[in-house]
């Protein structure tokens, strides 16, 4: 976030602080915090008034306006004291030759960071002095977080060493239980409710000179997000299969309300085998269930199977259904069409994850895709961990 972005009429707010509490943002952010535009504009206004002439004054009053959840709360404090203060830092590090767009840790893949900023901590440890073993544990740590960030960006398809694939599968999983949790934590402001929400109450307030006039409340959402996932298992996606498999494993592990399907030259509904604990046990009955994977595609016929015998029992007004192919069908393009037509009707929303988006100088020129495309509401890249994690803001807005 660059400091034009939360520029603010008070001019009593010099351009080195504004920068000062851009990178601040910018570093709650990187450790889980939900700050935006709004709670920096305000974080200007408390900057500008009494608080920000001292920093015991300054802490709760920041406090109170960035942490939305008790763990926000317990680690508001040492994140302050790092950054403002120069406390307990081992050091202020950037991620050279990380691609744009990849966030510096693997629980936070789906956020984006800019760019060229030097001299500001992607992340804050504790260090206490003469302790070598913690200092060794906190270089491990460092580097086990680098090793995963790079596995989260990297085209699957390039992933061949037997140790990093098990890893990656680990961390789809984890990612699918992450977006599950997040998912369903979400809020949505009313008029009553059972918790304030303290940032629009300061913020809705600010014209009543901070005497809280107007209060905001949050309450959780009435309707959970279903979701319904079709894995293409073609031959064509075969350097993709297992890794989505075992996405798919944790969506069904975690979600209550979700369902999978898997097709290639038929459909077969998976949601029960993946719902076993065991992953290994999982894949093998998934394997047993869709004979013939690796074949080739008949993306038309699949769905065909599914409005028909499917589509009425499993999607319901929120639900969103998760198509992961490449598109390449041999069946006729029309019957795709058609067929994609009447499943729009039904869902409220169609996402296609195409992997072959993520290749340079892919174009959806298959007739297959270009008979679906008119259908989809969303169509974006599902070549790596990454591109699945930035899912997650999406579906929050259905």
């Amino acid at each position: 976030m660059s400091a034009v972005a939360i520029s603010h009429p008070d001019a009593a707010i010099g351009e080195p602080m504004r920068q000062k509490l851009a990178g601040f943002a910018r570093t709650l952010r990187l450790n889980g915090f939900k700050v935006g535009l709004a709670e920096t504009r305000d974080a200007l206004s408390v900057l500008a008034g009494p608080p920000g002439a001292r920093a015991a004054a300054l802490k709760p009053a920041l406090r109170a306006l960035f942490c939305a959840t008790h763990s926000d709360w317990e680690r508001f404090d040492e994140i302050f004291d790092a950054f403002w203060l120069g406390r307990h830092m081992r050091q202020a590090r950037t991620l050279a030759g990380a691609p744009g767009g990849v966030q510096p840790r693997a629980r936070r893949l789906g956020e984006a960071g800019p760019q060229g900023e030097t001299g500001l901590p992607d992340r804050t440890e504790r260090r206490h002095d003469g302790d070598a073993d913690t200092a060794a544990e906190g270089r491990g740590r460092r580097e086990g977080a680098s090793s995963a960030e790079n596995l989260a960006t990297v085209d699957m398809r390039h992933v061949v060493d037997p140790a990093d694939v098990a890893r990656t599968h680990a961390l789809a999983a984890r990612l699918a239980r992450i977006m599950r949790a997040r998912l369903v934590r979400r809020e949505q402001v009313r008029r009553r409710g059972r918790r304030l929400d303290l940032r629009r109450t300061i913020h809705r307030n600010v014209s009543h000179g901070g005497t809280l006039v107007e209060l905001a409340w949050r309450r959780r959402k009435i309707k959970p997000l279903r979701l319904v996932l079709l894995l293409d298992a073609s031959g064509s996606m075969s350097m993709y299969t297992a890794f989505f498999v075992r996405f798919l494993h944790g969506v069904v592990d975690a979600f209550r309300e979700a369902e999978a399907f898997v097709f290639h030259t038929r459909l077969a509904h998976v949601s029960a085998s993946l719902r076993d604990r065991d992953v290994a046990r999982a894949v093998d009955k998934l394997a047993l269930m869709a004979q013939g994977i690796g074949g080739g595609t008949r993306i038309g016929e699949s769905l065909a199977t599914f409005n028909r015998w499917h589509a009425r029992r499993v999607i319901n007004s929120r639900t969103a259904v998760m198509i992961v192919s490449d598109g390449y069908d041999t069946g006729e393009p029309d019957r795709l069409g058609e067929e994609m037509r009447r499943l729009r009707r039904r869902c409220r929303r169609i996402i296609w994850l195409n992997p072959l988006i993520g290749w340079r100088d892919y174009s959806p020129a298959a007739r297959g895709m270009q008979a679906a495309l008119p259908h989809i509401d969303l169509f974006a890249p599902a070549h790596n961990l990454a591109s699945l994690a930035a899912l997650e803001p999406y579906l929050a807005r259905i």
